[in-house]
């Protein structure tokens, strides 16, 4: 196999790699859109409002909590990155001391052992929406987490296939120059 042969097969290797990689980049880019716009759109419509700096709702919180929730204090849940600081420095804050520090189904196994402790089934109730809820909110964020490696992956695969589209192309007008044998040379 001449050398010209060579660059063209190769050449033509990296420029169906480019094609296949700049595709999966249009994809990726519009899963990530996709994506990142339905949690965008989800979240808007609950209408949850982080309470103001100085309510009562953020500085009863610990410490910690109240250092994540303040980022936020007084805007509207939208992303994925609020959902998270809601779920687990508010959220989960409140239902630690709703149930005792105890679990959904610690509480739930106490009331039904006490089937007529109202005050317990109350309480199975509360933790049991805010769990959920705060499932929700959790599952946004690790959507909106996925949208966000789809963006990364989206970009890393334009500038591979982009590199790859340009060695292509060099790779074939290589193979045009070593194509033309040179005329022997007379002694």
């Amino acid at each position: 196999m001449n050398r010209s042969t060579l660059d063209k097969l190769v050449s033509s290797t990296g420029l169906i790699v480019a094609i296949v990689l700049l595709a999966g980049s249009s994809a990726l880019f519009y899963a990530h859109h996709f994506v990142h716009t339905q949690v965008y759109n989800q979240l808007s419509a609950e209408k949850i409002m982080f309470p103001p700096r100085d309510s009562a709702g953020l500085t009863a919180l610990p410490a910690a909590d109240r250092t994540a929730m303040e980022k936020y204090a007084g805007q509207q849940l939208t992303t994925g990155a609020q959902a998270e600081t809601f779920a687990d420095h508010f959220i989960a804050v409140h239902l630690q001391k709703v149930g005792d520090g105890k679990t959904y189904s610690e509480l739930s196994a106490a009331s039904i052992a006490n089937p007529t402790d109202t005050k317990l089934m109350a309480q199975v109730n509360t933790v049991f929406k805010g769990e959920t809820l705060r499932g929700l909110l959790l599952n946004a964020y690790a959507f909106d987490t996925m949208a966000m490696v789809a963006n990364c992956a989206a970009w890393g695969a334009l500038v591979a296939g982009a590199v790859l589209l340009v060695l292509a192309v060099l790779g074939f007008m290589h193979a045009g120059m070593v194509a033309k044998p040179k005329a022997p040379r007379k002694r």
